[in-house]
């Protein structure tokens, strides 16, 4: 990239009239919706999911002081947590409660782009309450999702999507952080490259080998030089160094993938037994792809062995899945090709992608444990 091109990237933050962005997330809020629904809950560590053999879908902030994560196995959350509660999901209650508060966002503002069930960007450069500001909107927001659902959100205020998410997450819980065009570069270059959006944990590693812990570090490497490590996406890593982010808040963002998998009470191995399982696991998942309107043309199968390897594979049609028994035959095809298994199976997932035709107005929560 020419030194010019650079400097037109660099001005683009800097335009006179930069959007007005918050990033609303909820605090713990399948745990929280527990908690407030049974007051037995109130004040202990939780998990949402987890058993003998699941991973943890949602944890309370009672948890997390013992280091109890979403996405950990439930036997690890134990032995960090040997207080911790654990209480099966209830996704229809989630995404009703989703619902109430997507329709405060939509007395703001038209221009909602939902993550999931609990998270959002909303663009209210356009004052329609005329709360004269971005934080006076974020605050009334706040307020009234803490009324009319009994729950705490937290927001990040800023110019740009990428440092609004990160704001979000500075002063949880129930905290809003507002970060103005001036001090957008400032506040990344404090942060630590593993919290950014777009740096996974792989990547956070690698720049870590590469002498890059933080935004500042980040922004002391020449362009050539990130994407001579990273690719295309050193560029990306330039501009979010700098606190530039242009994305556009774009509503009714459409699925990349919709899935369910399933953790086992013990590995299996029995071909015949890992069918039926796969075909329960296709049956939800099919559920939830009606429910979110999508259809997709290929089909991946997820595999994590008793050891915790784990592996994919994938079946690309030349039209989109028609109904249940096609999805199921073709989940059923990619996991016949594994057997004889090699070792035992501890959880199997089926998902569809390359999705089209989004028609729903409001996303759920996908590729979650059942």
């Amino acid at each position: 990239m020419t030194q010019r091109a650079c400097q037109a990237i660099e001005r683009e933050v800097n335009a006179p009239s930069p959007r007005k962005i918050i990033h609303v997330d909820m605090d713990a809020f399948y745990a929280s919706v527990e908690q407030r629904d049974n007051p037995e809950l109130r004040g202990r560590p939780l998990a949402v999911g987890g058993g003998h053999r699941g991973v943890v879908a949602a944890a309370s902030y009672e948890a997390r002081v013992f280091g109890v994560r979403s996405a950990m196995p439930s036997v690890t959350a134990k032995r960090r947590c040997p207080e911790l509660l654990f209480v099966k999901p209830r996704f229809d209650v989630y995404k009703a409660v989703s619902q109430q508060i997507r329709a405060i966002f939509a007395d703001y503002t038209e221009l909602v782009e939902p993550l999931s069930l609990d998270e959002a960007y909303l663009d209210v450069s356009e004052d329609r309450r005329g709360l004269g500001s971005a934080r006076a909107i974020a605050e009334d927001i706040r307020a009234r999702i803490r009324a009319e659902t009994g729950l705490t959100a937290s927001a990040g205020v800023s110019y740009c999507k990428f440092i609004a998410k990160l704001a979000s997450d500075q002063n949880k819980p129930n905290g809003i952080c507002v970060i103005p065009p001036h001090k957008g570069a400032a506040f990344v270059a404090t942060l630590p490259v593993k919290r950014f959006h777009g740096v996974g944990p792989v990547t956070a590693a690698k720049m870590e080998r590469l002498g890059i812990a933080t935004g500042a570090d980040l922004a002391a490497w020449p362009i050539e030089q990130l994407e001579a490590h990273f690719g295309s996406s050193g560029q990306w890593y330039w501009r979010i160094a700098r606190g530039i982010d242009t994305r556009e808040v774009k509503p009714d963002r459409p699925y990349k993938s919709v899935s369910a998998e399933r953790t086992f009470d013990e590995d299996l191995r029995d071909a015949a037994a890992l069918i039926a399982e796969l075909s329960r696991v296709a049956g939800y998942a099919w559920t939830r792809v009606e429910r979110a309107e999508v259809k997709g043309r290929t089909i991946t199968l997820k595999v994590k062995y008793g050891d915790f390897t784990m592996i994919t594979r994938s079946k690309c049609l030349t039209a989109p899945v028609a109904d249940l028994a096609a999805f199921t035959a073709a989940g059923i095809e990619l996991l016949t090709r594994l057997f004889p298994v090699p070792k035992g199976i501890r959880l199997l997932g089926l998902g569809l992608h390359s999705l089209q035709n989004h028609d729903s107005a409001m996303p759920i929560q996908l590729g979650l444990e059942i």
